[in-house]
């Protein structure tokens, strides 16, 4: 006869046993839910143009890598971004109220990762999907192949921001000393550095391949390799909806999990009908359970990669050698490849 101790083993061991055993699938997101009756993600674009990132070309049409992140979660939900995707056009300000009142439903918009957006706004960052280097430009007649060799010149920054902090520290830290050339624009700290005010520009590498551009001689510049900083940059969602939260997350882990398989827009019917291993086949919908666990189809990755392609088609369209900008992925590079980009496993 079994015992009242021998009913409460029973019992543990029969709960850990259903723990471990049975699949525990998310309830719907209440950001998902309204996003499905409404037929269209709404997603944050820039005032204006912020090049390489969310930008409007010449027929009217936004483009730029965080616009491509919102169509891919578009595609997640709906199979295709057309007809799916508001952009609303807002200011760094308007950021915050826009997805606090609902008028957007996540932020995708080059926002750093810091304590307090996170702790006091009442927002929730995904993982990364790109670090943001601060670096330095400088025209290539200078002969400079590093930081080290700036030593004694100036440098422009915009006054008072995280940059001219950043660089200032860096400085210190390595024992080299320059010029501050500051402006109260960054307009003004640029034209200043392209007038030849001072040696060196320092701003986020983003930013730095659109002034090389800019510039009308982008030849005559390179940005040099010394990383001074980095600030990590993520799509942020309402507090408490941790539902739509892995949505975003498998999202990019989708993107990534695909560049590291070699699964690309061009190949994905071939890598669907013969996956190169189990996790890329479930990612495809070729077996069952992708989609299921957070309220998807199961071919909702198979979606994003034929319609949007994987990361890295994604980043040297809008950044890198097929765009204007000629960024190099640099420490957004995966893992394997000496850069800080990993998915989460898929089982």
């Amino acid at each position: 006869m079994t015992g009242p101790k021998g009913l409460i083993a029973a019992g543990i061991a029969a709960a850990a046993h259903l723990a471990f055993s049975t699949p525990v699938y998310a309830a719907e997101s209440e950001t998902l839910a309204a996003v499905q009756e409404r037929g269209v993600l709404n997603c944050p674009g820039h005032n204006g143009s912020y090049l390489g990132l969310a930008e409007v070309d010449d027929k009217g049409e936004w483009k730029g890598f965080d616009i491509d992140l919102c169509r891919a979660v578009a595609t997640a939900i709906f199979g295709t971004y057309e007809d799916h995707v508001n952009i609303v056009p807002l200011s760094w300000a308007q950021r915050w109220p826009a997805l606090q009142s609902g008028e957007v439903d996540t932020i995708i918009k080059a926002s750093g990762w810091t304590l307090g957006r996170d702790a006091e706004l009442g927002f929730q960052f995904s993982n990364i999907y790109m670090l943001a280097p601060t670096k330095i430009l400088v025209p290539k007649s200078l002969g400079a192949e590093s930081v080290a060799d700036l030593d004694g010149g100036a440098v422009c920054v915009p006054a008072g921001t995280s940059t001219e902090r950043s660089v200032a520290e860096y400085l210190e830290r390595v024992g080299i000393e320059m010029e501050f050339v500051t402006s109260e624009k960054t307009e003004e700290s640029e034209a200043a550095f392209l007038s030849g005010r001072c040696d060196a520009f320092a701003q986020w590498d983003v930013q730095l391949a659109v002034l090389r551009l800019k510039s009308g001689k982008p030849d005559d510049y390179m940005i040099l390799p010394d990383s001074i900083a980095a600030e990590p940059v993520g799509a942020l969602v309402r507090e408490g909806d941790d539902d739509w939260l892995d949505i975003i997350n498998f999202t990019l882990t989708t993107l990534l999990a695909a560049e590291e398989a070699g699964v690309t827009s061009e190949n994905v019917d071939e890598m669907k009908a013969n996956p190169p291993a189990p996790g890329i086949g479930k990612m495809l919908g070729a077996t069952p359970g992708y989609g299921e666990r957070i309220g998807l189809s199961d071919d909702w990755g198979y979606n994003v990669i034929k319609v949007m392609g994987n990361y890295s088609e994604m980043f040297e369209r809008n950044l890198g050698k097929e765009s204007p900008y000629g960024l190099d992925r640099g420490v957004n590079a995966l893992w394997q490849d000496g850069g800080v980009l990993w998915p989460i496993l898929i089982d």
